[in-house]
C-alpha cells in the first residue's frame, strides 16, 4: 500500500472489529457490564440485548449458576493439554451431552467456536470414508447457507460478499436450492440426484438459515432430507450452532423432525453464552472408523485450548440449569409473547414475510435495495442504537433473538422500536 493510499485518519483504538467497516462506522460503543437481558455503558445507559449478543446468551448475561461454576473452576484448574489427559469438567459435560442430545450421538469432540466445530465435522466425514476404504470426497450444501468463516466452513457456505476475496482458497461443493414454500420438491429432487452420486456428506442448518436472512422451513422437509441421505449412505451433518439450546422452541432443532444426525455441531448457547466452547458429536461408526492401532487413522485435529476446563465447567453448569430450572417453560412463554408482538406487523404493508421459528422472529422491511448490503441496514442499526436497542439487521431483514429472560416491557420497547424504524425509513 503506497502512502497516497493511506487513509487520512484511522480509529484511535488498534482493534480491528469483526464484520465492521471502520471507514463507515465511527467509535465503537463501550460496554462495561451485563446483567440479564441488558448491557450497560460506562455512563450507565441500559441497552436491551435483543439479539443475545450474536445469538449466544440464553439465560441472560452473568447468569449466577454459570458464573459461580466458572469462579469455582478457576480456583481448581485453568488449563491442561487435552491430548493424553482429561479432567472432571470435560468428562461431566461430555456425559451430560450424550444424555440430552438425540440418541445415537455417542462421542464428543471439543473445540472452541462454531466455525471450528463445523471444520471438525467435515474432517470427520472425510476421514470416515477414507478409513473404511471408500474415499468419498463430495459435500452437498444448501443454497444460502452459512457455516462459519474458516476456509472449510466458507467453502460449504454461500458464495458471495462474505468470501469473494478468498475464492481461490475454497473447495467446490454441490448445492441444493433452499426449500421455498411451495417449491420444496425441487430441493428434495435435487438432493436425491446429488446423493445418488455418492458424496461424503450433506451439511445443513436445521429449520432456519441464520445469516441468509432468517430463512425458515419446516421439520417435514428436514426429515425428508435425512431420509434421502440415509437411503444413499450419505452422512447427514446438522449445524446446530445457532439453532441449538432452545432457539427453535425445542432443545435442539432436529428433535422437531425426529432426526438423529450422523454428525452434529453445537456451540453458542452451549455455555449459556458465557465462554467460547463448541462440540462436534457423532455416532459409533464414525469414531470406530478412526479407532485403530494404525496411527495413520488418528483423527488429526486439535487446538491448544481444546476442552478448556473453565469453559467446560460453564457448559456443565448450563446443562444443570436445563435440568434444574423451568427453561422450556420460559422458552414457551417467550415464544408466545413474541408471536403476539409479531401480529401487529402482519397487516403492515411496509413489511414482508413476517415469520417466527421458536424464540426467533424476523420480518423484511420493503425497500428498493434488499439484501445483506442494503443501504437501509446501517441506518436501521444506528436508529436502534439511539433507542438503546441492540438489534443488528441483516440488510433489510430485522430479526429478534433475545435471551430467555427478556421481559414483556422489553419486548414492547423492541417491537415499538421496529415500528418506529419503519416510520423513520418512510
Amino acid at each position: 500500500m503506497s502512502r497516497s493510499d493511506t487513509p487520512a485518519s484511522r480509529p484511535a483504538s488498534p482493534i480491528w472489529h469483526p464484520f465492521t467497516q471502520h471507514a463507515l462506522q465511527g467509535e465503537m460503543t463501550p460496554i462495561v457490564r451485563g446483567e440479564g437481558a441488558y448491557l450497560y455503558t460506562p455512563g450507565g445507559e441500559r441497552i436491551i440485548d435483543a439479539i443475545a449478543s450474536w445469538w449466544v446468551v440464553t439465560h441472560g448475561h452473568r447468569y449466577a449458576p454459570i458464573i459461580n461454576a466458572i469462579k469455582a473452576q478457576a480456583d481448581q484448574l485453568d488449563q491442561v493439554i487435552f491430548a493424553g489427559y482429561t479432567h472432571p469438567p470435560a468428562e461431566a459435560l461430555a456425559a451430560g451431552l450424550v444424555a440430552v442430545t438425540p440418541e445415537g450421538l455417542d462421542h464428543v469432540f471439543f473445540s472452541d467456536s462454531g466455525s471450528t466445530c463445523v471444520e471438525v465435522a467435515l474432517k470427520m466425514a472425510l476421514g470416515y470414508w477414507r478409513n473404511i476404504g471408500q474415499p468419498r470426497n463430495g459435500i452437498i450444501v444448501m443454497e444460502g447457507s452459512y457455516h462459519g468463516d474458516t476456509i472449510g466452513t466458507m467453502s460449504v457456505g454461500a458464495r458471495g460478499v462474505f468470501n469473494a476475496a478468498y475464492a481461490p482458497l475454497l473447495f467446490d461443493v454441490a448445492q441444493v436450492p433452499f426449500p421455498e414454500k411451495g417449491r420444496e420438491d425441487e430441493t428434495l429432487k435435487a438432493l436425491e440426484t446429488l446423493c445418488a452420486q455418492e458424496p461424503a456428506a450433506f451439511i445443513v442448518e436445521p429449520l432456519i438459515l441464520g445469516s441468509a436472512g432468517m430463512k425458515m422451513y419446516g421439520p417435514d422437509i428436514l426429515a425428508a432430507m435425512k431420509r434421502i441421505c440415509e437411503a444413499h449412505g450419505v452422512l447427514f451433518i446438522a449445524d446446530e450452532v445457532m439453532t441449538g439450546w432452545g432457539r427453535t422452541g425445542t432443545l435442539f432443532a432436529c428433535e422437531q423432525a425426529g432426526v438423529v444426525p450422523d454428525i452434529a455441531c453445537y456451540s453458542k448457547g452451549l455455555t449459556g453464552g458465557s465462554l467460547p466452547l463448541a462440540v462436534t458429536m457423532c455416532g459409533h461408526a464414525i469414531f470406530d472408523a478412526h479407532y485403530s492401532e494404525d496411527r495413520t487413522r488418528t483423527f488429526f485435529h486439535s487446538s491448544s485450548y481444546t476442552a478448556n476446563p473453565i469453559a467446560c465447567a460453564a457448559g456443565h453448569a448450563n446443562l444443570q440449569v436445563w435440568r434444574d430450572e423451568p427453561v422450556p417453560e420460559r422458552i414457551a412463554t417467550l415464544q408466545a409473547r413474541q408471536a403476539r408482538h409479531l401480529e401487529r406487523f402482519r397487516a403492515d404493508a411496509r413489511f414482508d414475510d413476517v415469520r417466527q421459528c421458536g424464540t426467533i422472529t424476523a420480518l423484511d422491511l420493503k425497500v428498493s435495495d434488499a439484501g445483506y448490503l442494503a443501504d437501509v441496514g446501517p441506518r436501521l442499526r444506528a436508529f436502534f442504537a439511539e433507542r438503546n436497542l441492540l438489534l443488528r439487521p441483516l440488510g433489510n431483514t430485522i430479526y429478534v433473538m433475545p435471551p430467555y429472560c427478556v421481559t414483556e416491557e422489553d419486548l414492547d420497547l423492541i417491537y415499538g422500536g421496529i415500528a418506529a424504524a419503519a416510520d423513520m425509513i418512510g
